[in-house]
């Protein structure tokens, strides 16, 4: 037990050093930040029959996925092209440590900056009929998020712009398929059975349930989905780190 606890301990200080050092990084600002606020902007202007509710849980989920995988992605190889990875590999750590350290760093991220948009939404008049499944969502979320961060940053290149090109050609996609912008009850066939994939979709949906829109899919299904990939996601980004994180020193 006291391995444990001192394993968690050391997740503590990695995640504290991947706050003070990668948070304010240009990348995550314009990746985690104004890249959804943007694509929010644009929508916005170009619907006239949505309603702030349904604008609103957009733009949280958005957010959400955009500033969780802003940060862990890139965390790994930063510190490779600054050779601080060799060090912290040399300290007595797991790399389960290091992974679950860079997750937290990456919840905390995309926790706060998600309740900027739910801030919003109460400024222009939106209400939160479940203010506790929205909460719930928002955690359960950013931890699936950022394992996803996690699983995009396994390839072994010490090039931050690498990974943050192989994050853009993941990320984008699923804001464009998740119902973000247009309603899964509206989509074709097809488009629903490929939303069903996107655990975007899943956060999107309890959000708008949060707002008091409804459901597409049962409210427990998209806890249990989420919380699915979330150990994919986890399981599989430990299972390669370990094959790359050496390749990488």
């Amino acid at each position: 037990m006291n391995v444990y606890i001192g394993q968690f301990k050391r997740s503590l200080a990695i995640m504290r050093k991947d706050i003070l050092i990668y948070y304010f990084k240009g990348p995550v600002i314009i990746f985690g930040i104004l890249i959804p606020l943007f694509l929010f902007l644009a929508f916005l202007t170009g619907s006239k029959n949505l309603s702030t509710d349904f604008l609103i849980s957009g733009l949280i989920a958005m957010t959400m996925l955009f500033t969780a995988t802003s940060v862990s992605p890139v965390i790994t190889p930063w510190e490779s092209q600054m050779n601080t990875l060799e060090r912290l590999m040399a300290y007595p750590v797991s790399i389960y440590t290091i992974i679950l350290g860079d997750i937290m760093a990456s919840v905390v991220f995309g926790t706060f900056i998600t309740l900027v948009p739910v801030i919003i939404g109460l400024f222009m008049g939106v209400t939160i009929i479940h203010p506790f499944v929205l909460i719930a969502g928002i955690i359960l979320a950013s931890v699936c998020f950022s394992a996803l961060g996690l699983l995009l940053a396994t390839p072994p290149t010490n090039a931050p712009s690498n990974i943050m090109m192989i994050s853009s050609l993941v990320k984008f996609p699923l804001v464009f398929i998740s119902g973000i912008f247009i309603p899964l009850e509206n989509m074709p066939y097809w488009g629903k059975a490929i939303a069903s994939l996107s655990p975007l979709t899943y956060f999107t949906d309890l959000t708008r349930y949060s707002l008091g829109n409804g459901t597409y899919y049962p409210l427990w299904m998209d806890f249990v989905v989420i919380l699915l990939f979330t150990i994919i996601f986890f399981v599989v980004a430990v299972k390669i780190h370990k094959k790359t994180l050496p390749q990488r020193i």
